[in-house]
């Protein structure tokens, strides 16, 4: 196997009605565990890079070894930009070699959206990088420097404030030729202040109508059930990043609180967060149901 496009990925599990880990990797060592898990479950994986995590010469460096990663792995691997909003960098992305990119005009009036989403996918195909959008807007659940159980004080977005209309899916779709859609059903990013709740009738509706595979943002908290239910109604990649964050620096927290000393080699450091990391991709994988389906 080697590099895929998310085109390739998510239509195949569009198909078979099943969905794709998407993991944001920061480093390389992430990489390689969101990997190894991959091909033990024989999975497809998407491997997604963050704009903070690659300015300046750490673009080239993460890139150039995700490349590498995704060429030696068994299993199909995708290498995805994920929320970029600048066109520049979202060019320079595709030149270099990513295999998917999003552009996230979630935020803009549905016309810009579709004019600067259809600019990317016009760029984009050129070189067969296939383009993700986002229609509605996924916001951030997060509890923000509150304590946990305190007043949120406004820190969070309410997901219901921000829903996917279906009236608009059918034409962003044929106007921008984007390749898949991240809908915004009641999920939102980083940790829960509350348990979500998902409008299953407009997925459903909007699985329906869409005419791509569409994406859930967001997926880090989601209840396992409310999980399986919306790859049923059409979710075929799920997105997450701060479970994995939760797992890796909440066993190297207590690892360090209990050492005898700093002086620790990182390899030995990062032994047991690197396998709480894993435990949480190889859930998710089987979550999914993609497992067995490289």
């Amino acid at each position: 196997m080697s590099l895929v496009s998310l085109k390739e990925v998510l239509n195949d599990a569009r198909k078979n009605k099943y969905a794709v880990g998407a993991f944001d990797v920061s480093n390389i060592e992430m990489a390689i565990a969101v990997v190894e898990v991959a091909e033990e479950k024989k999975s497809p994986v998407i491997l997604m890079g963050l704009c903070l995590d690659l300015q300046g010469d750490r673009l080239d460096y993460w890139l150039y070894s995700l490349r590498k990663i995704a060429q030696k792995a068994s299993v199909p691997v995708c290498i995805h930009l994920d929320h970029a909003i600048d066109l520049e960098f979202i060019k320079k992305c595709v030149n270099t070699g990513f295999s998917s990119v999003m552009i996230d005009g979630s935020m803009l009036p549905l016309q810009e959206n579709i004019d600067k989403t259809k600019y990317v996918v016009d760029y984009a195909h050129k070189f067969n990088v296939s383009v993700e959008a986002e229609l509605g807007h996924v916001g951030d659940g997060i509890v923000g420097n509150s304590e946990i159980g305190a007043p949120a004080k406004n820190t969070f977005d309410n997901p219901e404030d921000s829903l996917t209309r279906p009236d608009e899916l059918k034409h962003f779709i044929d106007a921008t030729g984007v390749d898949c859609v991240a809908v915004a059903v009641g999920t939102a990013h980083g940790i829960y202040v509350y348990k979500p709740k998902i409008h299953f009738d407009r997925l459903k509706m909007l699985n329906e109508i869409s005419t791509v595979p569409m994406v859930m943002h967001g997926g880090s908290g989601t209840p396992d059930e409310l999980i399986k239910k919306s790859v049923q109604n059409g979710i075929c990649k799920l997105n997450i990043f701060s479970e994995m964050l939760t797992a890796f620096y909440g066993t190297l927290k207590e690892e360090l609180n209990t050492a005898k000393h700093l002086a620790i080699w990182p390899h030995n450091a990062n032994e047991k967060p690197i396998a709480a990391l894993k435990k949480v991709v190889a859930a998710k994988i089987d979550l999914v149901g993609s497992a067995g389906k490289a």
